[in-house]
């Protein structure tokens, strides 16, 4: 083993595969650490079109055709009616965003970036643990870790990319993870099949369904398999006793649309449940370190930002990586500052509408869609992942948020409500955590 690479690299999911493929294709050595051993179960289903670009670069948008679904968009259902639902299709965007995305089983995606993470020429190790990471303020870290047959061994990497997902390995030994005081939110998720999809080239698109204790998701995946989650406040799932598949039903029987739907479903995984939804660490960088993807931050999954966030997060930290390795140390430090803010802003513009997406105001926001001055088609370039470099999509934005408020004032009391209990909420921990991620 490369007991002293140029780059160690702690999680071998989306973001750590990325980050190693990139960089061993540069020319430096890197070993990656995975904990568990792909395929692995893993939540996070829906990809963005925005993915599209960095699947391109990693070479492996040609096999998304063979493992994935083709999602065009994504409809939302505001009411008891399952046949009454409105659809956003990506290809109405601003900008030159990708017109499609793909619906995948994770264990799949996250095996294939993996192997072509291997395929690239980084050292990958499986079944390996890190225990315990010394870092030193001078860069040079020391790295413990244990491997398949409990054996420990020692690296002495010249940096180390933490990108171990919601582990959060970094931030949480050193404590700089923060709960997220503004939001708060648990799952109960599974696949199943029998399930009607839409129709035509809809099939594939995600539906999101609201109900009175958050919202639900349904994923068409390959095989006839939809993956169903109901995310929650934690108020509501710490009602929960005994059978967890049971209360599941019984939560899903409170749409009604959603319900009409599954009428004929029938579970082929166990349902699951996690908890601790929304955190973002203290810091993000420091000399010879780097946390990217769910190690840095984590917010709820409803717009289905999580895989694109950590991508492009893990595209990111590249040039940070080579500034460091080449000792080009005022470099590193303006690498990491702008690195920084740009995860804020993509951050900020997905928690913007994260908080609010339970309000009544934007449910009747997204039921009665207007596109004035192209807002409605800026909200689905934020749906498509494009929250960075288009200046026409953030001005839209920006008003769509004076529209919220405006609308938010014309129901002041159900607006006051809701904001009142995802508050309340923020300051509940549900910590069950079955889902193997």
């Amino acid at each position: 083993m490369t007991t002293s690479p140029d780059v160690l690299i702690i999680g071998g999911g989306p973001a750590g595969s990325t980050i190693g493929t990139r960089l061993a294709r540069n020319g430096h050595t890197v070993v990656l650490l995975e904990k568990d051993e792909h395929p692995r179960f893993h939540i996070g289903e829906s990809l963005l079109p925005m993915n599209l670009p960095i699947l391109e670069r990693l070479g492996v948008l040609g096999q998304m055709k063979q493992i994935a679904v083709v999602k065009r968009g994504a409809d939302f259902t505001y009411g008891d009616n399952p046949l009454v639902y409105r659809t956003y299709n990506f290809d109405r965007a601003l900008g030159n965003s990708p017109t499609h995305a793909f619906e995948v089983k994770r264990e799949t995606f996250d095996h294939m970036l993996f192997e072509n993470c291997r395929q690239a020429g980084v050292e990958t190790h499986q079944n390996h643990k890190v225990l315990k990471v010394e870092l030193d303020a001078s860069g040079v870290h020391r790295v413990l870790s244990e491997g398949r047959d409990g054996k420990q061994n020692t690296w002495t990497p010249r940096f180390v990319v933490d990108a171990s997902g919601r582990n959060a390995f970094l931030a949480g030994a050193n404590g700089w993870k923060r709960k997220n005081l503004r939001h708060a939110s648990a799952a109960m998720f599974g696949h199943f099949k029998g399930i009607e999809r839409r129709p035509g080239k809809n099939a594939g698109n995600i539906s999101i369904y609201w109900f009175p204790h958050g919202w639900l998701w349904m994923i068409p995946l390959q095989d006839d398999v939809m993956s169903i989650g109901a995310v929650c406040w934690p108020d509501y799932l710490k009602r929960r006793r005994g059978d967890t598949e049971a209360f599941f039903w019984e939560t899903l029987a409170l749409c009604p649309a959603a319900k009409n739907r599954i009428s004929h479903a029938q579970a082929v995984s166990p349902i699951r449940v996690t908890g601790n939804y929304s955190y973002r660490a203290n810091r993000s960088w420091g000399n010879g370190y780097l946390l990217i993807g769910d190690a840095f931050a984590f917010i709820d999954p409803v717009f289905s930002s999580g895989v694109y966030l950590a991508m492009n997060s893990a595209e990111g930290g590249i040039p940070i990586v080579e500034h460091w390795l080449n000792d080009e140390k005022q470099a590193f430090r303006s690498a990491c500052r702008r690195f920084e803010r740009r995860t804020e802003k993509g951050l900020r513009a997905y928690s913007w509408f994260i908080y609010r997406f339970t309000s009544p105001a934007m449910r009747n926001l997204f039921k009665r869609p207007r596109n004035f001055v192209q807002v409605e088609q800026a909200v689905i370039s934020m749906l498509s992942g494009d929250v960075f470099g288009n200046r026409s999509v953030h001005l839209r934005l920006a008003l769509f948020r004076i529209i919220y408020g405006v609308s938010w004032l014309r129901n002041l009391k159900a607006s006051y409500a809701a904001r009142r209990r995802r508050l309340e909420n923020a300051t509940l921990t549900f910590s069950d955590r079955s889902d193997a991620a």
